[in-house]
């Protein structure tokens, strides 16, 4: 039925348009599809645009015929009428198509799994001095913590507790100890002030002084840099920033001393033999050549630097070997102690060295640490160039030059006047008591200029104490002064060895009572490093600071600035301010408002 109502529909169109002919114009040919096209990734061409075909000339019904035309009819005569226009339409060109491709994103460093390693840490508890009257431990230069530190802080990240070492956190900035008067290599100071985190408990500061020396009068120096250029060195933090601190250093290199440039990675190499210190073009070009790849043979790197070092040794002179790595060893021998041993073998030969620490994500503290503690030198992380600049050229003395050996520090304490003791800081510097009059037990070295400060919390006799006392062991009788000893807080002995000497010598001094003096009246010093170690100690979970805070820190610290050239101790107060709002703890106080009221 609707068949031969579609025939009657088309008979009449063709009867109204004067028999026109019916038959339908032929489809342009349309694009092939784009089946092997090009991956979506990619840009792909528009298809060509068919050229128009001609259009053929369309039936038409007289209106008046269609509205006098049966319903059916009509639906049949619309359907002619559409199948009549379909190939018109499909004859017309279409507007090109377009595929577009999807945007190719930039390549995402995705934080990988952290492995930065950091050496377990024991924090130092409380003594008393009725069983344990004497504390001995090694002095300790490094500065790496610090520095390190303030990288996290800078990320956006709180630093792990066994990354704050409070002694390397003390002993990153300089202190105005006076120098040494008497023709020894350094001088020993002491004092005392309220604890500021327990007002009835007492800090007793050792400070440090190393005699410094103009650069133009320390003698030749023959340095050996030892630089991973493994492919984890690739980043921007790591061996670029590395390359730009030799070139500062080699801008500060005088004609008598010589530079010998050795690289390891999958296997080592001398690329700058013992050059003049006067032929900076040959060094930096020798800096620019460094390039990333391959794994980490660190051992064998250390074997090579230690070599080229013998080979140009300098009698007198400067003897060191300089690594510059994230520690990342993975080839050869990669275990800790067995590094130690070989580095600790080596500086036998005369030849020190230090570590030079660059780097995020693999980055070893324990191992750079740990190393340069061996080596007999100095520990630093740079994190930038200023950091760079601070410690290659602005402390070229005390980075390079040695004034004393094997500096060992043994405090005795007077159980008549002082009743429990904690050493802030130094766990991993710790000596038995019979390690201080032996000149076989290794300890830390000083260098020119360097400031070295230790930091003890003392309870007096008379005050209450820490450790309760124990309810079956009879209380200790309280210790009968002396009369050559009445007064007498601590008695302070270290020792040391010249830098040619095998045998160590001897300082001491006593501490009296009436060296403690009210915390508005001390020094600038001994305010800004107590503010440092109990920010060190917040960090570490602040077991021992009685809920001193970041604002207390801040507080403490910005009054006790000093002239501050160099703007270390400003910019202490500003990570001071990131730890508070990287932390859950309370807010800090507004500026000038302090948080409390320090003890007096």
């Amino acid at each position: 039925m609707l068949k031969r109502l579609g025939a009657l529909a088309i008979a009449f169109a063709v009867a109204a348009c004067g028999g026109h002919s019916t038959t339908a114009p032929t489809p342009p040919d349309l694009p092939a599809r784009a089946d092997n096209a090009a991956p979506a990734t990619q840009p792909v061409a528009p298809p060509p645009v068919a050229p128009a075909a001609p259009v053929q000339s369309v039936p038409t019904v007289p209106m008046a015929q269609a509205r006098n035309t049966a319903p059916a009819a009509r639906e049949a005569i619309a359907g002619a009428m559409a199948d009549a226009y379909a190939p018109a339409m499909r004859a017309m060109p279409a507007p090109p198509m377009t595929l577009m491709a999807r945007p190719k994103p930039y390549p995402q460093q995705l934080p990988g799994p952290d492995r930065e390693r950091y050496g377990a840490i024991d924090e130092n508890g409380v003594q008393q001095v009725a069983q344990a009257p004497v504390s001995t431990f090694s002095i300790d230069v490094d500065t790496g913590s610090y520095s390190n530190v303030r990288r996290l802080l800078n990320a956006g990240r709180l630093p792990p507790a066994d990354a704050v070492r409070v002694e390397e956190m003390v002993n990153y900035f300089p202190y105005d100890y006076a120098q040494p008067r008497d023709g020894r290599p350094f001088a020993v100071h002491a004092d005392a002030a309220p604890a500021p985190w327990q007002a009835r408990n007492v800090l007793l500061r050792i400070g440090i002084k190393a005699a410094d020396a103009a650069r133009d009068s320390l003698p030749p120096a023959n340095l050996v840099f030892l630089v991973d250029v493994s492919g984890s060195m690739y980043s921007p933090d790591k061996l670029p920033l590395l390359k730009s601190s030799l070139k500062l250093l080699t801008n500060a290199l005088r004609a008598q001393d010589r530079i010998t440039l050795v690289t390891y990675a999958s296997g080592t190499r001398v690329v700058l033999p013992p050059t003049s210190g006067s032929d900076k073009a040959t060094i930096s070009s020798a800096i620019d050549s460094l390039a990333a790849g391959g794994s980490t043979a660190g051992a064998s790197g250390i074997a090579l630097a230690y070599q080229a070092a013998q080979q140009s040794f300098i009698a007198g002179g400067i003897n060191r070997v300089l690594l510059a790595t994230d520690g990342d060893f993975n080839v050869g021998i990669t275990d800790l102690r067995q590094l130690k041993a070989l580095v600790a073998e080596k500086r036998k030969s005369g030849v020190s060295l230090s570590t030079l620490g660059f780097g995020t994500g693999n980055y070893n503290d324990q191992m750079m640490e740990q190393l340069a503690d061996a080596g007999d030198g100095a520990y630093s992380y740079i994190d930038n160039l200023m950091e760079g600049q601070k410690v290659l050229v602005e402390e070229f003395s005390s980075t390079l030059a040695t004034v004393a050996r094997d500096v060992k520090i043994q405090v005795e304490f007077n159980p008549a006047t002082v009743k429990e003791y904690r050493l802030i800081g130094y766990e991993n510097r710790a000596l038995r008591r019979e390690d201080f009059n032996n000149d076989q037990v290794d300890a830390g070295d000083i260098g020119a200029g360097h400031t070295v400060t230790a930091l003890y919390e003392l309870t007096l006799a008379g005050q209450p104490g820490l450790i309760e006392p124990l309810r079956y062991q009879p209380a200790s009788p309280a210790a009968q002064p002396d009369k050559g000893t009445a007064g007498e807080l601590a008695h302070i002995k270290l020792r040391y060895k010249l830098p040619q000497a095998q045998a160590s010598e001897l300082i001491d001094l006593t501490v009296q009572d009436s060296a403690v003096r009210p915390l508005a009246q001390a020094d600038d010093a001994l305010r800004f490093a107590a503010a440092v170690a109990g920010f060190g100690q917040i960090l570490r979970g602040g077991n021992h600071v009685n809920g001193w805070t970041y604002a207390d820190a801040r507080t403490l610290a910005l009054g006790a600035r000093g002239t501050d050239r160099f703007g270390y101790r400003g910019e202490f107060i500003k990570l001071v301010d990131l730890a508070q709002a990287l932390s859950t703890r309370a807010p800090l106080a507004q500026s000038g408002e302090p948080a409390r009221e320090p003890p007096r």
